[in-house]
């Protein structure tokens, strides 16, 4: 008799799950309290997988000799505290792809920059030849992955939610990028429950296996210091230059194994500071992996990164205009104003998160010369701002929005759209924000220059 797999989530990571328990021969059953995606119900169906939808029928579900969650419900669910009880095993998509990939992992996580480090290092190992398979929070499950294809390699970006599902999960490589509040709702409010959570990256990591970390950030740092590591460890600094990845004399320097060389940002197609250690993680990681000096620096110059993070969307009369729309908190927006010395148009706005802009009030004060408001509600911006920027001006349509951007820069400055707020009160999301003003910019190129972008 086959054992019985209850998936509990139809998303990406509950339907990739579903493939793959069903290809290893389990009999599958996939529940979803909310409604699936079309795409993922045809997947289902297609591999004759049944499925409910709208709700969890219990007695069928704690029938199940494992249980496999979507990272997105918690351990305080009613359906998995009552799984608890009856001892079934309850364990992540990331756990369950991992049982079974014959490959090696080169997982990412941290606060923030993960997807663009996720996405360098996948190029990159593409660049250098590589047989490699991009997974988890950004591109496929690895669960789908696994059960359609074999890979050498798998690159993985991970959530804390992820690992905390996570029993026998063992990188070959680990990158904690770094560490910042985030989700403590989910951690009883307590930092150190979101960094142990965060720390389960290197658990199961053996003596000869890699983890590389951002030394220079406030929480990893002191942490790594603070614990037993038994793994190889590499730091990325911007301050050490004694760190085998670093920064010094304007340069990312590297020191790994046998490789020694250096890679000006210029060389890369990433701006910023952040982008620098994202940079620096991955390049390491493509040279412990094995990758070849040459084909890694040639891969710097072709990456494109993920839509909506500091993309350059066009050029207007010497304007640039920066969709940075996923910029949806202040830290963020650090990063974004931090990537570039020219005057800007910042764009910001939306719904706002608690935010505080001391933060940025300095950098603003020094490069931005005009805000425009994009958003229903902007009176905390324009009375924080108001003292700061010489001008600011507010719209609540992305048409008006660029020409207005247009009409306040000359030629050589930048039009930032980094909003550091949330996009819901005009927007489906972050990304129809950014996709908008893509197309409102191109527009605009074409009706002032006749050309298409």
């Amino acid at each position: 008799m086959s054992k019985k797999v209850v998936i509990l989530g139809g998303g990406e990571s509950g339907t990739g799950a579903a493939l793959l328990a069903k290809a290893k021969g389990f009999e599958v059953f996939v529940s979803d309290q909310g409604t699936l995606k079309e795409k993922y119900k045809a997947d289902l169906t297609a591999a004759l997988i049944p499925f409910e939808e709208g709700t969890h029928t219990v007695d069928k579900i704690l029938q199940a000799d494992l249980i496999i969650k979507s990272p997105g419900i918690p351990d305080k669910a009613e359906i998995i505290k009552q799984a608890k009880a009856r001892s079934i095993e309850i364990i992540d998509e990331l756990e369950f792809g991992y049982r079974y990939a014959q490959g090696k992992v080169i997982a990412i996580t941290g606060t923030n920059g993960k997807t663009t480090t996720t996405l360098l290092t996948y190029h990159l190992m593409k660049a250098c030849g590589f047989n490699v398979a991009l997974a988890g929070n950004v591109g496929e499950s690895l669960a789908r992955k696994v059960a359609t294809e074999k890979h050498d390699w798998y690159v993985i970006e991970i959530s804390s939610f992820q690992l905390d599902g996570t029993t026998t999960f063992r990188p070959e490589i680990g990158i904690l990028l770094n560490i910042t509040p985030d989700h403590l709702d989910r951690y009883e409010y307590k930092m150190e429950n979101y960094i142990n959570s965060k720390f389960r990256l290197i658990q199961n990591m053996r003596p000869n296996n890699h983890f590389i970390y951002y030394a220079d950030d406030a929480v990893t740092g002191p942490e790594v210091n603070k614990r037993t590591i038994n793994v190889a460890i590499l730091k990325v600094s911007l301050k050490d230059h004694a760190a085998p990845a670093r920064y010094h004399h304007d340069k990312m320097v590297f020191n790994i194994g046998n490789a020694s060389f250096s890679v000006a940002q210029a060389e890369t197609t990433l701006k910023g500071p952040h982008n620098l250690i994202n940079t620096m993680a991955a390049v390491s990681a493509v040279c412990l992996a094995g990758g070849k000096v040459e084909a890694i620096k040639a891969g710097l110059k072709t990456f494109k990164n993920a839509p909506h993070r500091l993309e350059s969307v066009g050029m207007i009369k010497g304007v640039e205009f920066v969709n940075d729309s996923k910029a949806t908190n202040v830290d963020s927006v650090v990063y974004a104003l931090g990537s570039y010395t020219q005057p800007l148009i910042w764009v910001a706005g939306g719904i706002d998160k608690g935010n505080d802009y001391t933060l940025i009030k300095d950098e603003v004060a020094r490069k931005v010369k005009t805000l425009i408001c994009l958003g229903k509600d902007n009176e905390k911006l324009k009375q924080f701002f108001g003292s700061i920027v010489p001008e600011i001006r507010e719209t609540q349509t992305v048409k008006e929005l660029v020409r207005m951007a247009l009409n306040a820069a000359k030629q050589g400055d930048v039009v930032l759209l980094s909003p550091a707020c949330a996009s819901f009160d005009l927007f489906k999301n972050y990304e129809d924000r950014g996709n908008q003003f893509r197309e409102a910019v191109v527009e605009l190129k074409m009706e002032v220059e006749g050309v298409s972008s």
